[in-house]
């Protein structure tokens, strides 16, 4: 009796073939090995649907006579999925390729579309679990992070450091260890709990990184309390240089670029930018703001507020993403802040930032990115989607209004990325504390403060 071989198959009990299902004496080699692909990913995709829509009922599934699988109404909606998947070649009516419940596959394809940004940082729920000798104070702000309290890559790097101060006052060195060798084991699972509320920032890393060289530097002969005083000025130190002088440093040469009768556009809220407005409104200096804003976060809101308190407001427009092309042709510059700065000159801000700078550059309107070094990262970022964060549904919910709320089923899933990237084609010049940096020189910010890298 022949043995049968992958171009002869078996004939099926009365010689009828599966349904759905071509001769195979007809495929090709290529064709019966996507096909193969296609029936593998199947099985996958059934092996990975928990078993829940059954425990969901509370119960085993109903079973039918002779065992057989209870049928699964297919809709159009659903056999365009199912076609989809299957490489237009419709399977019968109540399973998908290789068995598989044409409702799992149709479910499947529903939530394909969000699979590809699954790497996005989310910031986790922390409040009820918190793992190792974490210190109060990390974990009171751990839950700042995750509940977005605290917004911003200098507010956040000064409420780290701060936090830090205190975990290393209430520090004890073990017996037969020394604290440059011993402090960064304790601070690392202070570090972990913090990223697992939110994903670490640029400057948050930067400032960690300096932190461990400095600790790593103490002699071991030093007594401790005096290694720990050492460690306190370094932290104040580098929070009085690398952020509070910078911005006042980058006030005045920013201030320059501000004329009287000027209209300056700025996006969503920077502290620095926020600082350079107000400064130069101080010194007398007549000019007018427009606020553009977009959800969810709103920050705008909060820097109307600033600009516009006090007896003498700076005069102020409020206006949402979308109104930004009519309102460009009465811009004179653009100031904006900045999460991160790369190597390659481009700017990590706000989501948002990218379209605010691009269209600007159509409209000939200069683009001013007022940003601290310590902000700096050597790397090189070419898009906004290999790295980026979302904001939390929880924070969506709160800044927006109950009559806006979308109800959140299996088939729909909000994705609000928080950060963008700005080619530096779109960019005029980066206000430093060490000058205006053209974007084709930011890789010069290390040899402006004397270093091989930050």
């Amino acid at each position: 009796m022949p043995v049968p071989t992958i171009a002869d198959p078996p004939a099926t009990s009365g010689g009828v073939k599966s349904p759905g299902q071509p001769a195979q004496k007809s495929m090709t080699k290529a064709e019966r090995r996507e096909l193969q692909e296609k029936q593998r990913a199947a099985k996958a995709v059934l092996k990975q649907q928990p078993q829940g829509k059954q425990a969901q009922q509370g119960g085993n599934p109903p079973s039918t006579t002779g065992g057989q699988k209870p049928k699964v109404p297919a809709t159009p909606q659903k056999k365009t999925f199912i076609a989809e998947a299957t490489g237009g070649k419709l399977p019968s009516k109540d399973t998908g390729a290789s068995g598989a419940p044409a409702e799992d596959i149709s479910s499947k394809q529903v939530s394909h579309g969000l699979r590809i940004f699954s790497h996005f940082g989310q910031p986790k729920p922390i409040g009820h679990t918190v793992k190792g000798d974490i210190h109060p104070a990390i974990i009171r702000l751990g839950l700042l992070f995750s509940e977005f309290k605290i917004c911003g890559s200098n507010a956040r790097c000064i409420a780290m450091l701060t936090a830090f101060k205190q975990v290393i006052q209430d520090y004890t060195t073990p017996s037969h260890s020394t604290i440059s060798r011993h402090l960064m084991t304790h601070l690392s699972p202070q570090i972990t709990h913090l990223v697992s509320a939110r994903p670490m920032s640029v400057t948050m890393g930067n400032a960690i990184r300096e932190l461990k060289l400095e600790i790593s530097g103490i002699d071991i002969d030093m007594i401790e309390q005096d290694a720990k005083n050492h460690i306190y000025d370094y932290i104040n130190t580098y929070i009085q240089d690398r952020i509070t002088t910078a911005d006042k440093v980058i006030q005045e040469l920013a201030g320059k670029k501000i004329k009287d009768g000027d209209v300056i556009l700025t996006y969503a809220r920077s502290s620095v930018v926020e600082k350079v407005l107000l400064s130069e409104h101080s010194e007398g200096k007549i000019f007018s703001v427009i606020v553009v804003d977009s959800k969810p976060l709103l920050e705008g809101k909060e820097l109307l507020k600033s600009l516009t308190a006090g007896p003498n407001p700076i005069p102020c427009t409020y206006a949402l993403l979308p109104a930004l092309p009519s309102l460009l042709p009465e811009v004179t510059t653009v100031f904006v802040g900045a999460h991160a700065l790369f190597s390659n000159g481009a700017v990590y801000s706000r989501a948002g930032t990218a379209m605010v700078a691009m269209m600007s550059k159509t409209h000939s309107v200069p683009v001013v990115v007022c940003c601290e070094t310590y902000k700096f990262s050597d790397g090189v970022m070419v898009d906004g989607f290999s790295k980026n964060e979302l904001v939390p549904l929880s924070i969506i919910q709160k800044y927006s209004k109950p009559q806006d709320q979308i109800q959140v089923s299996s088939h729909l899933e909000k994705l609000n990325p928080l950060y963008d990237l700005t080619p530096p084609t779109y960019i005029t010049a980066v206000v430093t504390e060490v000058g205006l940096i053209p974007p084709s020189s930011i890789s010069s910010i290390p040899l402006a403060l004397g270093k091989t890298s930050l």
